[in-house]
C-alpha cells in the first residue's frame, strides 16, 4: 500500500458519488418529461436512472490475498459499474387535453418519485461529505508525518 493510497481511494469515492448526484439531478429535471425518446415510432416518457457501484479491487478475497502476499496488489476504492433504467411502470395521469394522452385521456408520466430522488440525493451528499472528511484527515496525517522529519 502506497503513501497516496488513501487519497486515491477517497478520490474514487468522490468521483462515484458526484456521478450519482448528477444522475439524481437528471432524474429530477426530467420528472415531467413525457417525450424522452422514440421507441418503435412512438414517444415514451423518461425512465428513472439508477447508479450501481462496485469495488475497484475485486472484494475481500482479493484484499486478503494481497495482504498475505499471495496475490497481486491492486488499488482499492469504488467505481461506477453501471447506470440502469428503473423498469417500474409509468404513472398514468388523467389529462385529456394533453397532446400525449391516449384514447381514454390518460397520459403516461415518468416513473420518477421526487421524494425518493431527494432521499437518494441526501444520501449521496452525506457520502460525499464523509469522503471529503476522510480525504482531509489523510492529508493532515501526511502533513504531520512530514513535520516529524524537520
Amino acid at each position: 500500500m502506497g503513501i497516496f493510497s488513501g487519497i486515491n481511494i477517497s478520490g474514487s469515492a468522490l468521483t462515484a458519488e458526484r456521478l450519482r448526484m448528477d444522475v439524481v439531478s437528471s432524474n429530477m429535471a426530467n420528472a415531467e418529461t413525457t417525450r424522452a425518446q422514440k421507441v418503435n415510432g412512438e414517444w415514451v416518457p423518461y425512465r428513472r436512472k439508477m447508479v450501481s457501484f462496485s469495488s475497484n479491487n475485486g472484494g475481500f478475497s482479493s484484499q486478503l490475498s494481497s495482504a498475505m502476499g499471495t496475490g497481486n496488489s491492486q488499488m482499492g476504492g469504488v467505481k461506477v459499474s453501471k447506470i440502469t433504467e428503473d423498469q417500474t411502470p409509468f404513472k398514468l395521469v388523467y389529462d385529456p387535453t394533453n397532446p400525449d394522452a391516449n384514447q381514454e385521456g390518460y397520459v403516461e408520466m415518468p416513473n420518477v418519485d421526487p421524494l425518493k430522488e431527494m432521499v437518494d440525493m441526501m444520501s449521496a451528499t452525506r457520502s460525499y461529505e464523509a469522503n471529503v472528511t476522510v480525504l482531509n484527515a489523510n492529508k493532515s496525517m501526511l502533513t504531520n508525518a512530514l513535520q516529524i522529519g524537520k
